[in-house]
């Protein structure tokens, strides 16, 4: 059974006769327990706070039967890994003209008191979570004010906290909708027409810090933690 937030993708799911239904990572509405196993595939990466991004942990926690199993995958800040880079920027190459029409720079987004530096929203428990991590080890560059770096696509991470441009291809731009909008390369009747790019909000994650935020739920116990890709892996087991 799987879910989503995007009805979109749920109705892609049943068309292909696949169960799944709409939700709310942090609100599950399954049966404690009933679960033998869960799977999280870079979803976890989009909240923007320690505790959301641990209370989703919890959520998955819940659903499992003693002894059921738990695979999460988020966004890695090291892209570049013993000397390896992921396949994310290895495409760089393949991906010239994309880049071109996706890449917004380095602008700055205002997101409100989403900021990753508004320490009203963290918890005491968060923000030595977060300190005992050790970010600068990353390399991340500390954020002046509540606005995030636009990151450039196919390139390394400089902030843990970020948005992606994400490019509508083929989409209709509402007047009401206030997005960017780019002209698409090409000779092709869509491409002459400006398309919406719409930023995402990334928390990258640094070497540990998933394993650790897991770590610190009495409830479970990592049975593995590993890099694949780009991206932070672990596997939970429910006590």
């Amino acid at each position: 059974v799987g879910c989503d937030r995007s009805k979109n993708l749920v109705d892609i799911c049943g068309e292909k006769h696949f169960q799944a239904f709409v939700c709310d990572a942090l609100s599950v509405p399954i049966r404690s327990g009933s679960c033998d196993a869960c799977i999280s595939i870079a979803v976890i990466h989009h909240f923007s706070t320690a505790e959301r991004r641990l209370a989703t942990i919890q959520e998955l926690a819940r659903l499992l039967r003693p002894g059921g199993t738990a695979l999460i995958y988020v966004w890695a800040m090291e892209q570049e890994y013993k000397n390896q880079k992921s396949k994310y920027l290895k495409e760089k190459n393949v991906s010239k003209s994309k880049d071109k029409e996706m890449n917004t720079g380095t602008a700055q987004r205002p997101l409100g008191d989403q900021g990753p530096d508004n320490s009203s929203q963290d918890s005491a428990w968060s923000d030595q979570l977060l300190k005992d991590l050790k970010d600068e080890s990353c390399g991340a560059k500390p954020v002046a004010d509540i606005r995030l770096p636009v990151h450039t696509n196919r390139t390394s991470f400089h902030s843990q906290d970020l948005l992606v441009p994400w490019h509508l291809r083929g989409g209709t731009k509402k007047k009401e909708e206030s997005v960017d909008t780019v002209l698409v390369p090409g000779g092709s009747k869509e491409s002459q027409e400006l398309s919406p790019v719409f930023h995402r909000y990334y928390h990258v994650f640094c070497e540990g810090e998933l394993e650790a935020v897991c770590r610190s739920l009495d409830c479970v116990r990592v049975q593995k933690s590993y890099y694949d890709q780009g991206n932070w892996c672990v596997i939970l087991e429910k006590l």
